[in-house]
């Protein structure tokens, strides 16, 4: 662990009405008390004793004052300086957080002073790995804290928050002590063969496997999907050759006028994206240029995007003009479109009557539909319904419950039950206590990578790198 103290700008850049530099490490007050001076002492005198003095800082206090550069006795900004000693800080060591004005040069102008006078500038969350590593927090905490800072709707803000309060640490670790248990009866039964049967009893053992582990890793995974959809959301793509009503439904589902509309064939050139949220659900939502053939370089480089688009959507809204017959075009992306995730949006409801009824071929009935009219907003409800219908499935949300919205955790705990799984079949077949603690051995490793206990420095790295800095 490097023993530095650190120093960031823990506030977004812009202008606004409070930035904050945090500064971690055992040299954070004596590197604040070269550069702070409180507000009754002399600014006019940088050595002056009382504002010098570190042993008046008390953890957990604020103090008005000033940021003095001593080299020249000029005041860079009026402050709040917040003290938070060690252990009870954010990162365990010393912290020290001066609120200053916000705003990119006055921020600067202190971080520099606070650089100049020892600290090292801090690495993407640096801060919260200190907090990891120095142990306030186990390593899924750590990563809900991206979570929240990303969390893009409420549903996804509690995923995050269940996480951060420590919910998931808590199931691993009582999967772990049923664990090392087992693995004590094993070692006990070794050293005393003559007795294995009293001290191992098979029933009672692959009992509580099924039942206290096994039954509740598969729990975990089986949330896995719901909560990686509520937290990270789906890609919503929508396709359909020109002038069928891309960007009016866009606009509509967004509710406001992001894409061009106008009665011209091809207005939509390019890959238009925007984000909102449906029934606590992110979604990013594209509209693309009109899937036609075309030697117009500039639409066939929208289409070639369009294409792109497509390939990495999770849903796809395949609109079409429902006052009018089906046309080669439409057939084409069908053709394009009909193994993957869809929903056939019939536009222009308006045009038709209630007893109209759209001829489209049989091998689109599989499809599921819905007639709309962008135009005048109707049937949008029940797209909306169908979306949510069909990106989240069976599955439902309970905030109370431990949610793996990561997919690093999803693939450990798949190992996990098929190690777990390979235990149960090894004692109910009668193998030797010795394989079948290599197997729970394993589980208890994989388990420890999850929470940081046992995961290495490359994958610790990698999860940090994610962070901004100042965090």
């Amino acid at each position: 662990m490097n023993d530095s103290t650190i120093a960031a700008v823990a506030t977004p850049t812009g202008a606004g009405g409070i930035g904050i530099i945090r500064i971690s490490g055992q040299n954070a007050l004596p590197i604040a008390s070269h550069i702070f001076r409180r507000s009754h002492s002399s600014i006019s005198n940088p050595e002056d004793k009382d504002s010098a003095d570190i042993a008046s800082f008390k953890s957990h206090h604020l103090y008005h004052g000033y940021i003095v550069d001593p080299e020249n006795r000029r005041v860079v900004d009026e402050v709040l300086l917040a003290v938070m000693l060690a252990p009870h800080s954010y990162t365990r060591e010393d912290v020290v957080e001066i609120q200053a004005h916000s705003g990119s040069v006055v921020l600067r102008s202190i971080l520099d002073l606070v650089l100049k006078h020892g600290a090292a500038i801090a690495g993407p969350g640096e801060f919260t790995k200190r907090a990891y590593i120095n142990g306030r927090i186990d390593l899924t905490q750590a990563e809900a804290v991206i979570d929240i800072i990303n969390a893009r709707t409420n549903k996804s803000l509690e995923i995050a928050t269940t996480l951060i309060k420590g919910e998931m640490q808590l199931c691993i670790e009582r999967i772990s002590d049923c664990l090392f248990n087992f693995l004590a009866e094993i070692n006990a039964a070794i050293d005393f063969p003559e007795e294995v049967e009293e001290i191992i009893n098979v029933d009672r053992i692959t009992d509580v496997f099924q039942n206290n582990i096994i039954n509740t890793i598969k729990e975990l995974i089986g949330q896995y999907d719901n909560g990686h959809i509520l937290r990270d959301g789906i890609k919503l793509v929508i396709v359909g050759k020109p002038n069928v009503g891309k960007s009016s439904l866009m606009n509509c589902l967004i509710k406001k006028e992001r894409s061009i509309v106008t009665a011209v064939p091809g207005t939509t050139r390019d890959l238009i994206e925007e984000s909102f949220s449906l029934s606590g659900m992110p979604v990013i939502i594209a509209d693309t240029a009109g899937l036609h053939d075309t030697d117009d370089p500039v639409e066939v480089i929208g289409i070639n995007k369009a294409k792109d688009c497509i390939d990495c959507s999770d849903l796809i809204l395949f609109i079409i003009d429902g006052g009018s017959v089906l046309t080669h075009e439409d057939h084409e992306i069908f053709k394009m479109i009909n193994t993957r995730n869809s929903i056939l949006v019939i536009n222009k409801s308006d045009l038709f009557s209630d007893r109209h009824k759209v001829n489209t071929p049989d091998s689109w009935r599989k499809m599921p539909g819905v007639e709309i009219s962008a135009l005048y907003s109707r049937g949008l409800d029940e797209l909306k319904d169908l979306i949510v219908k069909i990106s989240l499935g069976e599955n439902s949300f309970d905030p109370q419950a431990v949610i793996i919205p990561n997919l690093r955790h999803k693939l450990i705990l798949d190992r996990c039950l098929v190690s777990l799984c390979s235990a149960v079949d090894g004692l109910n077949r009668g193998l030797p206590l010795e394989l079948i603690a290599i197997d729970v051995k394993e589980v208890v490793g994989l388990l420890g990578e999850i929470t940081g206990g046992s995961v290495n420095n490359d994958v610790i790295d990698q999860i940090f790198s994610r962070f901004c800095i100042g965090k």
